[in-house]
């Protein structure tokens, strides 16, 4: 049961590339309508859920406002808008791949803001996974690294992953003390409007979303399953199990990715897929490695 907990996080990200794939890329959910309707019914689950614990926690929510709009900026607003941006014109099982480097820009963003050396292994680690980058990006063709020919979605994946480390190094330097879900919930209220001028941009493009069962189901699963049920579990399986063990668990993502997107979206699952899997997880492994003390 507890490893449950965290293998269903990893399913429920795969599922919401997934899903997003398939509403973005037959143009019927525009990428920020998406972002914004996700993040809009997220906050609401959250604020019912966790409305008795707010007052509580106001007044460490009142001391690291500021931070707190950095935080939500970083991932609520930027981090999904990048990754829609994407996938709407990139295979979900390529963004889930790129994407899957986190642990790598994680590393490359503590050493020069926490001034956090890395060492030798993890070096070697990050050159490993730069190649499983390349390797993604130029879908296994050298030629196209030589042209700098790279498609946008997978640049707006880089971008939205090192959104992500940003966030997370930033909390890591300075952790706020508010309960996990109401931090969550607090970081979602304040970057969800961030994300309304945008989506009124795609409007008066003409870029409306289409009603539809469909794209209504979409909003629903990123909403309730990727986003709030995915993290509750996230949370309980690391109090359980510890943070080291569950950051493992995190490199099912991709792997679920390419299963479902095979599967439900007729993607292909290439040779430069596995090749640049293989490295990036290879270079995760090496700069996790510790010297023995």
């Amino acid at each position: 049961m507890n490893y449950l907990l965290l293998i269903v996080p990893p399913l429920m990200w795969a599922g919401n590339a997934v899903i997003s794939r398939a509403v973005l890329a037959d143009g019927s959910m525009p990428p920020m309508a998406l972002s914004f309707w996700r993040w809009a019914l997220a906050a609401a689950i959250l604020v019912l859920m966790t409305h008795r614990a707010l007052p509580a926690e106001w007044p460490k929510v009142k001391r690291h406002f500021p931070f707190l709009v950095f935080l939500a900026l970083s991932s609520v607003s930027a981090y999904n808008s990048l990754l829609y941006l994407a996938l709407a014109t990139t295979p979900a099982i390529n963004a889930m791949i790129v994407a899957s480097s986190l642990p790598v820009v994680t590393i490359l963003l503590s050493w020069v803001w926490l001034k956090e050396r890395p060492s030798l292994l993890a070096l070697l680690g990050l050159g490993v996974s730069f190649a499983g980058l390349l390797a993604v990006i130029a879908r296994g063709d050298v030629g196209t690294l030589l042209n700098f020919a790279f498609q946008s979605g997978d640049l707006w994946v880089l971008l939205a992953t090192l959104s992500w480390g940003v966030y997370s190094v930033a909390l890591r330097k300075h952790p706020t003390g508010i309960k996990p879900l109401v931090l969550l919930t607090w970081l979602v209220v304040i970057g969800t409007p961030f994300l309304l001028p945008l989506h009124l941009v795609e409007l008066a493009q003409g870029q409306a979303p289409q009603l539809t069962w469909a794209n209504a189901a979409a909003v629903v699963y990123v909403a309730a399953f990727a986003s709030v049920l995915a993290y509750i579990c996230w949370n309980e399986g690391v109090t359980r199990l510890g943070a080291g063990l569950a950051g493992q668990f995190t490199y099912l993502t991709p792997l679920f990715a390419a299963l479902l997107a095979v599967v439900f979206l007729n993607e292909e699952f290439r040779l430069y897929h596995a090749l640049g899997l293989s490295l990036i997880f290879a270079g995760i492994t090496l700069a996790s490695l510790r010297k023995p003390g």
